[in-house]
């Protein structure tokens, strides 16, 4: 930074400018300010953060230099979309083409959400225990409200999302975000392909009842195993159902005559 020996108010300023940014910074990276989400208003942000409009302009104006934030006039700030892609990267279309990276993305959800699960018995709050709860209770009104296959496949990923959330570990969280079209083509799959076969509904009903009651209670070690176990669990009945597709169009064929 330039000094400016004739003007020491405006170096202090932008010292405290520098805290405003770091500070902004850390509320969006504990995911208290999340991507598209307003900023609140000025007054509120200088009584929050204690330092003159000034200084809070100049914090601001860091945070809009690096990307962080975006402005609209007439709207005020926002958090930029710091995850932000093509709506389909070539990277994307490769993972998402190929069927068989749908099981190495239940071996990615096994090792992330065990681990979340774990960090969340650990280090959640009552506030995160209430918003698990929450996302819980929506994810079980979409069992019995006939929800699209889509919509309950967001409200099964919210539920898992809000796990990983209350583990307080921002890279863990960020890099689940990170991922989130890919994740939910998994979540999707469970969906799609076993809600309506009412064992494995059941099934899976009672591993979400299981890890939801290990988080909330605060049991670390029974929440890895039982996050992990779901995933396992889910994994294996779609491989399941695969092999029984696969062996009823082979008898298919042969009684048709096909070599």
């Amino acid at each position: 930074m330039i000094s400016d020996p004739e003007n020491p108010a405006k170096q202090s300023d932008r010292k405290i400018a520098d805290v405003v940014a770091e500070r902004i910074e850390r509320l969006i990276v504990d995911g208290v300010l999340r991507s598209g989400q307003a900023l609140p208003s000025e007054r509120r942000l200088t009584d929050k953060l204690g330092v003159s409009r000034t200084a809070l302009r100049e914090g601001l104006k860091l945070l809009r230099a690096r990307g962080i934030i975006e402005t609209a006039h007439g709207k005020g700030s926002f958090v930029a979309n710091l995850t932000a892609q093509p709506p389909q990267s070539p990277l994307m279309h490769l993972l998402a083409s190929q069927p068989r990276t749908l099981y190495d993305l239940f071996e990615v959800r096994g090792m992330l959400e065990a681990e979340s699960a774990r960090l969340a018995a650990l280090r959640g709050t009552p506030a995160d225990y209430m918003m698990i709860t929450r996302r819980y209770e929506d994810m079980l009104a979409a069992h019995h409200a006939d929800t699209d296959p889509a919509t309950h496949a967001r409200l099964d990923h919210a539920f898992h999302l809000a796990i990983c959330e209350a583990s307080h570990n921002p890279v863990l969280v960020h890099t689940l975000r990170s991922l989130t079209e890919l994740l939910l083509s998994s979540v999707f799959a469970s969906v799609n392909n076993l809600y309506h076969r009412q064992p494995h509904r059941k099934r899976i009903d009672r591993q979400h009842a299981r890890l939801y009651n290990a988080v909330t209670g605060k049991l670390p070690e029974q929440a890895y195993r039982a996050a992990a176990d779901h995933i396992d669990g889910v994994r294996e009945s779609l491989q399941e159902i695969e092999q029984e597709e696969q062996r009823l169009v082979r008898a298919t064929l042969r009684l048709e005559g096909w070599k």
